[in-house]
């Protein structure tokens, strides 16, 4: 059987680590990524739960993560004057391993190297024949390939193409990362400072300081290509506010590597249409909370197995959807109710919140949070898949 020519829209997590396993299955990979190369810095992402960390064994990439883990400490919730009122334990938000996201993605990049890379550009139509996906790109000659699979996230590219998309799931809120210069005096630990529908986050480690800027809102129209447009949301929303809030905004128009997204869901009824198939937030982002990084990893390693061992992708699409779909749905019930976490509406509501936290460590269920976590992140049972050279001769 000859090898298989997939295109993978999306060069961040979900798509070299599915490039990773398809490689190695002796399928020839190629990988579209509209940023100019692999992105840097962004928010921490960590992994619970034996099935995350058995995918990243797998890989071969478990020890690489844990080298560069964050080893991140608790997060002090402080008020405007910059009094300490609360904490956060990392065990909370850190799982068993957390890295920066730039960091996950260098190293998923090198594990699948072998895959062709087209970066600065994107997909702009996709027609099926009988034979295979015939595609265009904004700056690449057309191609026809037998699969395309779209991991090129929440606002997929893909997912435009060749769904009939509803709308996004909208969370309650919007979000800006950033890096930072300096250490606000920070080791391995973060601050967090709230207002009624605003949060703001600090957090120092491994050598970076990030911030992360969360306002509650209903569903914003916005240009998603206008970086000033996004950066003058955030600077409105936290207009007037004390602590170190000028400053960050400040920081935010130098920042680098500054990113603006909405947390929501992206929930369908289907995540394959032909040869085209969803993977990661491109076909069921959960949103903050929701362990998307994990999930796409696990996701990537079952839509791998699953074309290394059924007969055709219809089969494999099927049993892809069948057996991520109940974890998904742990997923997003996780992901649901982060605003009011984060961005409690009034300062009656963050007092509670502080409350609850600050009385955590001297309550029966204090590590109830890490338990609850864990639980939804091993939801699932993962298949031993036959990868490498018995993957081929299993679909000769």
């Amino acid at each position: 059987m000859r090898a298989r020519r997939v295109l993978i829209s999306g060069a961040g997590i979900a798509g070299p680590a599915l490039s990773h396993w398809l490689a190695g299955q002796g399928d020839h990979v190629t990988v579209v990524e509209r940023a100019p190369g692999i992105r840097p810095g962004g928010q921490a992402v960590d992994f619970r739960g034996a099935p995350q960390l058995r995918v990243l064994d797998r890989m071969g990439i478990l020890d690489a993560v844990r080298r560069a883990q964050t080893r991140m400490g608790a997060i002090t919730i402080v008020d405007e004057t910059g009094r300490h009122r609360s904490s956060l334990p990392s065990e909370a938000f850190s799982g068993e391993v957390e890295i920066l996201r730039g960091d996950l993605s260098r190293i998923l990049h090198e594990t699948a190297a072998d895959a062709e890379y087209h970066f600065d550009d994107s997909i702009t139509s996709l027609t099926e024949t009988r034979d295979g996906v015939q595609v265009t790109f904004e700056r690449t000659a057309p191609r026809t390939f037998d699969l395309v699979v779209g991991a090129d996230g929440i606002r997929s590219r893909v997912r435009g193409l060749a769904f009939p998309s509803p709308p996004l799931h909208h969370l309650g809120m919007y979000g800006a990362v950033f890096s930072v210069p300096g250490t606000y005096g920070l080791d391995h630990a973060g601050v967090m400072f709230s207002a009624p529908g605003r949060c703001a986050t600090i957090t120092s480690a491994a050598g970076r300081t990030r911030v992360a800027l969360d306002f509650a809102s209903p569903p914003l129209a916005y240009d998603h290509g206008d970086r000033a447009q996004q950066e003058q949301l955030i600077a409105a929303a936290f207009d007037g506010l004390g602590w170190e809030i000028p400053g960050l905004l400040d920081e935010m128009r130098r920042a680098p590597d500054f990113f603006f997204s909405p947390a929501a869901q992206v929930v369908l009824p289907r995540w394959s249409s032909g040869r085209v198939v969803l993977l990661g937030d491109a076909g069921y982002a959960p949103g903050p909370g929701g362990m998307g990084t994990g999930l796409a990893l696990v996701a990537a390693y079952v839509l791998a197995g699953e074309l290394a061992t059924a007969g055709d992708h219809r089969t494999a699409f099927a049993r892809y959807e069948d057996v991520l779909r109940p974890y998904v749905a742990v997923c997003h019930r996780q992901a649901r109710g982060a605003d009011r976490f984060l961005v409690p509406a009034t300062r009656s509501r963050i007092w509670r919140r502080n409350q609850v936290l600050r009385m955590l460590p001297y309550m029966p269920g204090k590590s109830l949070i890490k338990r609850m976590t864990d639980r939804a992140a091993a939801a699932i049972t993962l298949k031993d898949y036959p990868y490498g050279p018995q993957a081929v001769r299993a679909r000769s």
